[in-house]
């Protein structure tokens, strides 16, 4: 397997759980330190950071010290990487939708002209 695919298993596997995607839904806004980030959650601390460690193993935030904070950034860069490899298969399947279509409308007698993909 190669390193690209290792990283898209281990940010799928991150935004499986629906708090960590609610993290970074919130440091999609501003960056926020561990316990701003634990503010709104019925859990300690400890969870949060766990949370937070899986996010940061996946690629998906970074945390930097800055005085006496340690913010945790979000790194909007492996976005790009889910955004390609969800964008080949989207194309696949409209592919694959279009192709359906054309088979139906020269079954019904209505055969219709592909459409241009507009991406």
């Amino acid at each position: 397997m190669d390193e690209d695919s290792e990283r898209l298993n281990r940010v799928f596997a991150a935004l499986a759980d629906p708090t960590r995607r609610d993290l970074v839904a919130r440091l999609a806004g501003a960056d926020a330190t561990v316990g701003e980030l634990a503010e709104p959650y019925d859990m300690s601390l400890q969870a949060v950071s766990k949370h937070v460690k899986v996010l940061e193993e996946a690629g998906l935030v970074t945390r930097s010290k800055d005085a006496q904070r340690r913010p945790v950034h979000l790194d909007a860069e492996v976005f790009d990487l889910m955004t390609k490899w969800i964008e080949r298969y989207r194309r696949q399947a409209e592919e694959r939708y279009r192709r359906l279509d054309a088979l139906l409308g020269r079954m019904t007698g209505h055969e219709t002209r592909p459409q241009e993909d507009a991406s």
